[in-house]
């Protein structure tokens, strides 16, 4: 009775293991992107922090928001494809030149991430004369179940992300100094 009671419970968790296992879901990605820019870190953060302008990004061609740079602000992004992404400030530490934002509503076929959060740091480079600006962000893939399309897996989200941080740094860089 005692061993077939410890073989059912082995199969049961074995079972379960295996089940398990073959369940997992995405992974949250993690990236950063940082720039060196010739210029004062109040000068830089007095545009990374200004929530309601997203023009320094490539691809936005109008921003709309309310609620100005606080906490609980909201914009929306029209990019110059006619898409729009809506954001909202989840922290704002001017002391820390800090602002963090998430993602509220995205379709997948214009960023393929779902639950995604970003920071904007600037900190200040070369005794204070420039800036590094650091752009992180989490985020899941566009596609939440397993067996993802290839537009909407890991490498897509990763591949959109870091080429919309990568280019959104050169345009902040070439606007603050000067070459816009």
């Amino acid at each position: 009775m005692k061993l077939e009671l410890f073989t059912a419970a082995l199969a049961a968790t074995t079972l379960l293991a295996a089940v398990s296992a073959g369940a997992h879901g995405p992974t949250r990605q993690k990236i950063s992107e940082k720039i060196e820019i010739n210029a004062p870190p109040e000068k830089v953060w007095a545009v990374v922090s200004n929530f309601q302008d997203g023009g320094w990004i490539p691809v936005v061609a109008k921003t709309e928001g309310t609620g100005g740079n606080a906490q609980g602000a909201t914009r929306t992004l029209t990019l110059k494809n006619g898409a729009t992404v809506d954001e909202e400030v989840a922290k704002l530490e001017p002391e820390k030149m800090t602002l963090m934002y998430r993602i509220n509503k995205v379709d997948v076929a214009v960023l393929p991430v779902t639950n995604y959060s970003s920071w904007l740091v600037v900190t200040p480079a070369d005794d204070g004369k420039k800036s590094e600006v650091e752009w992180r962000g989490a985020f899941y893939r566009g596609y939440p179940n397993n067996d993802p399309p290839p537009e909407l897996n890991d490498e897509a989200a990763i591949k959109a992300v870091t080429g919309l941080y990568k280019a959104g740094l050169e345009s902040l860089k070439k606007q603050i100094e000067g070459g816009s």
